[in-house]
């Protein structure tokens, strides 16, 4: 039997939650390996477990996999979570690649300046991107965002609601299509498994999860 993918990262969300959420999404169990200290970090790089010299690291297939977006890709394709031909995966990028860009912004707010404002964030969520999948949606009538399919746009697109949920609980009151989608994508039995107490999914970086994750990462 094939070992579990081992993930290589602090103890919070960080850029390695999307894979925790991906993995979780296509049902497959895996194991996590906290970095708890710099030592932690500076024996992975000694052993030369990290190409670049730095996490999020995931040991799968026998590859020791660094950079968030090779990580992903890689996960989504083993496991089918990609579009059916060159245009899906294209159409597919171009959600991915924003809706990375927006969940960006929401994960290294608790990094910021406490006069760096929820409401920016918050705007831009509510004019520049959730826009753009409502209609999306509206356009096609479907209850997927690309072909029709279950894929990681889906579970990508989920992941940031939730995150702009929590700055603002009500962000998608003018969003009714991405609300129903949100229950929908959010009933599939993965999901549904991954969303409750107690499984591998990070709660929200406070004040102190932040300056834990700066004594190892600077």
């Amino acid at each position: 039997m094939a070992s579990k993918p081992r993930l290589h990262y602090f103890d919070g969300r960080g850029r390695m939650e999307t894979t925790r959420w991906l993995l979780a999404a296509a049902g497959v169990e895996f194991e996590e390996q906290l970095i708890k200290s710099k030592e932690d970090l500076e024996k992975l790089k000694k052993d030369g477990a990290l190409l670049f010299q730095q996490v999020p690291m995931v040991e799968i297939d026998g590859m020791k996999m660094v950079q968030s977006r090779a990580i992903l890709n890689y996960i989504a394709a083993k496991y089918n979570l990609c579009g059916k031909d060159l245009k899906e995966k294209a159409l597919m990028d171009m959600y991915v690649e924003s809706i990375m860009d927006l969940g960006e912004m929401i994960m290294l707010h608790p990094f910021k300046p406490a006069d760096v404002k929820e409401t920016v964030i918050i705007e831009k969520a509510t004019t520049r991107y959730f826009p753009v999948f409502e209609k999306v949606l509206k356009d096609h009538g479907q209850e997927y965002l690309v072909g029709n399919k279950f894929s990681r746009a889906d579970v990508q697109l989920l992941e940031v609601i939730l995150m702009a949920e929590e700055l603002k609980p009500d962000i998608l009151s003018g969003f009714p299509l991405l609300k129903a989608y949100k229950g929908r994508i959010s009933n599939i039995p993965t999901i549904k498994k991954f969303l409750q107490p107690g499984s591998a999914r990070k709660p929200p970086t406070d004040e102190k999860k932040a300056a834990e994750a700066m004594k190892v990462f600077h």
